[in-house]
């Protein structure tokens, strides 16, 4: 798009540069807490339904800005899209979360696979990207995402969701040529992705690696860390993303953060499990920090998300590049009204001047 891009606080945070108040915005925010989302997503008739009908998807986008000073808003879609387009069949399953109907279950399923065009097969995800920028009329920056190489790859050899990703886990262990070569279709397939969204209008990029803590310290620097850099510098080698914030959200991989601050990333998202001071001091100037209070806050009573809020804000401490979130998504119980006294107070208290 040839718009030009605002400078806003969300922008300049990542970039590390002053803000006038600590920007702030909750993974998940387009989601089941909002009964305006679960009326929409009733419309559409299924998850799938909602995240392929781009005037659905940027409805639901836009549905927590309406309510909320936030400070940026995310492309609604899945991280599961890539598999889907590579023909494994994403469903959905009430209560028990994504599967595929063609799980990758031999060398021949992997070998087969291709990287999928985004303008082809994902074009659905491409045209809400480009509807959401035009709606939102720079009220705020626009994120595009994808899952990570390695988190994507769990699901498609697991084939739906899990609490250890044995199969996954297998296969890295048994024959990892054969599952590097999965991962590097994957990092071809997200880099190609996230630069597609790029140039339909997303003006910052995140990569969620859900699942790359439940790798032990080698392997998660072989099969999670390897691919991340390899997205990292694909997009951060062409003009058109090299200078497009990429946020990377490596969850329960705390051990990890200097490795991660080393890809050239712009920021980390950090879980709750750490202090963000911490975070800060052990990557220094390298990299903006995303995060990081505990989603269970939320479920607690408005002074007590205030003195949270405050916490994390006072770890942190009076240093560029912090944006403000969850650390994790947040849950579909959590009522809205808790998430306005959240945004406000991030706001309130971080106020420069």
């Amino acid at each position: 798009m040839s718009v030009a891009t605002p400078d806003h606080r969300f922008l300049r945070a990542l970039r590390r540069e002053p803000v006038d108040m600590t920007p702030v915005w909750i993974m998940r925010q387009a989601g089941r807490y909002l009964p305006e989302y679960r009326a929409t997503r009733a419309r559409a008739g299924s998850f799938m339904g909602l995240a392929q009908t781009p005037e659905l998807a940027c409805e639901v986008t836009l549905q927590p800005l309406a309510r909320f000073a936030l400070d940026a808003a995310i492309l609604f879609s899945d991280i599961l899209t890539i598999p889907d387009a590579m023909g494994l069949g994403l469903h959905f399953v009430e209560g028990e979360g994504p599967k595929f109907k063609a799980p990758l279950r031999s060398v021949a399923d992997i070998d087969r696979l291709g990287v999928p065009d985004p303008e082809s097969e994902l074009r659905y995800v491409m045209d809400a990207v480009r509807l959401i920028r035009r709606e939102l009329n720079e009220r705020v920056p626009l994120i595009g995402f994808s899952g990570s190489p390695w988190t994507l790859a769990c699901y498609m050899i697991e084939g739906g969701g899990s609490s250890s990703f044995a199969r996954a886990k297998a296969l890295a262990l048994e024959d990892a040529a054969t599952m590097h070569r999965l991962l590097d279709t994957l990092a071809q397939a997200v880099a190609s992705y996230l630069a597609a969204q790029v140039a339909a209008g997303a003006q910052a990029l995140m990569v969620f690696d859900t699942w790359g803590g439940l790798l032990a310290p080698a392997a998660f620097r072989e099969f999670s860390l390897r691919w991340l850099g390899e997205i990292v510098a694909r997009l951060k080698a062409e003009a058109a993303t090299r200078d497009v914030p990429l946020i990377l959200f490596s969850k329960g991989a705390n051990a990890h953060l200097e490795a991660l601050a080393a890809t050239g990333c712009n920021a980390l998202g950090v879980d709750w499990t750490i202090d963000i001071g911490e975070a800060r001091a052990r990557v220094g100037e390298r990299v903006a920090l995303q995060g990081n209070l505990d989603p269970a806050v939320l479920a607690a009573s408005p002074d007590a998300i205030r003195a949270q809020a405050r916490a994390v804000l006072d770890a942190f401490g009076p240093h560029p590049g912090h944006v403000f979130n969850l650390g994790h998504g947040i849950t579909p119980d959590i009522p809205p009204e808790h998430v306005a006294v959240l945004v406000d107070a991030v706001h309130e208290f971080s106020r420069r001047g």
